[in-house]
């Protein structure tokens, strides 16, 4: 029986549900401060940045047919990819609980039940999600999309078009900040996006459509975020839908973006774990990440999540940043392998640079630099003959 693969229409479905989240808008009203223009361009710029990494991460798994942790196994070795397996997992059970809380808390300011009740309804339908599978999700993420699409566009209108400006009084974030603050939403789906296109009927440009979907909407979600901020004086979406009287609209909008986006993190998560041990059902294991997600969304305070942001930056750009001189400059295999030593010392290298330049204020942010540091520690003594084949 022919494997299904997914069109590149469910791609740019799958990635247009990732950008649409709450998390996204409300990481948006920090660049307020700044100002529309300066805010914008600093949306646009590390978006920029990191949906050219996400291009890259994804063509590899498309390429390959390989799933996200399973490339990494190409650079670091079969033992030492899990590694990022198993950090990859522990961020993806921290974005589920992250998503799932600021979703029911979302939600809750719209119609009270409590926010730990929203949030067993949000987790039992992102395990929902899970049981009816990616690969038969494209009549239901149409309809959800579809439904989002609209929605949005009405918050959109909600938001510029009953706004006004208001006078701004928050410590304004440095320009190289904001731009930081930017790279790191497409730049935490580094480690997941292969796990999607290498389901596609044409990797390449199913990989691109993920990658400027995303990249567009994302963008879009944060502008609204910054919008509200700037042209209601209020950094809680819920209220601005409450009171533009979206009562019911503004609920649909919350729970189906909450459970689109954080969906990808449990599926995922389950991924990550067959690549530590084929005896793991993925399936099984995303559900249980949807579950632990919940339980901790119910039980913990989970309402500021920059320096975990910052976090998943200094594992992951140094990471990618290696898979990506790899494949593409160097032309190197090292899966046969159980350890490649020198790949993982460079990574080592790449965290600490990326943890160094947070204390330096730079306008492109710190992911772009490290990588491309880390990038060149990986060429260079490769190009230069003076690499070990460790």
């Amino acid at each position: 029986m022919k494997e299904k693969r997914t069109s590149v229409f469910e791609n740019g479905l799958i990635w247009f549900g990732a950008a649409v989240s709450i998390a996204e808008i409300l990481t948006g009203t920090y660049f307020a401060p700044l100002g529309f223009a300066k805010g914008l361009l600093a949306i646009l710029l590390g978006h920029a940045i990191g949906c050219v990494m996400l291009f890259c991460a994804g063509f590899i798994g498309g390429k390959t047919r390989k799933s996200a942790m399973e490339t990494a196994k190409m650079s670091f070795g079969s033992k030492g990819a899990l590694l990022f397996a198993l950090l990859n997992i522990v961020q993806l059970v921290g974005w589920t609980a992250i998503m799932i809380y600021d979703g029911a808390a979302a939600v809750n300011e719209i119609l009270d039940l409590g926010s730990w009740a929203w949030a067993i309804v949000i987790g039992g339908l992102i395990i929902l999600w899970i049981l009816i599978g990616i690969r038969n999700l494209g009549k239901v993420n149409t309809v959800a999309m579809t439904a989002l699409f609209i929605l949005t566009i009405v918050l959109c209108f909600v938001v510029f078009g009953k706004g006004s400006l208001q006078s701004l009084t928050g410590e304004a974030m440095s320009f190289g900040a904001a731009v930081e603050l930017s790279v790191a939403m497409p730049l935490s789906w580094l480690p997941l996006i292969s796990d999607y296109t290498r389901e596609a009927e044409k990797p390449a440009k199913a990989t691109a459509v993920s990658a400027i979907v995303y990249g567009l909407v994302s963008c879009w979600m944060y502008l609204i975020g910054m919008g509200a901020a700037i042209f209601t004086g209020e950094s809680d979406v819920a209220k601005i839908m409450v009171k533009a009287g979206l009562g019911i609209a503004g609920l649909l909008i919350i729970v189906f973006s909450t459970v689109t986006t954080t969906f990808l993190d449990a599926y995922s998560a389950g991924v990550s774990s067959e690549s530590i041990s084929r005896k793991l059902a993925g399936k099984w294991i995303a559900v249980i990440v949807a579950v632990i997600g919940t339980a901790a969304a119910i039980w913990l305070p989970l309402y500021d999540i920059t320096d975990f942001l910052y976090l998943i930056g200094s594992v992951f750009a140094p990471m990618i940043a290696i898979q990506i001189a790899d494949f593409f400059i160097l032309k190197k295999n090292k899966e046969d392998r159980p350890f490649y030593v020198t790949n993982l010392v460079i990574w080592l290298a790449g965290f600490v640079i990326y943890r160094l330049l947070m204390r330096v204020d730079l306008p492109t942010g710190y992911t772009l630099p490290d990588m491309i540091l880390t990038a060149l520690l990986c060429v260079v003594p490769a190009k230069l003959g003076l690499r070990r084949s460790a």
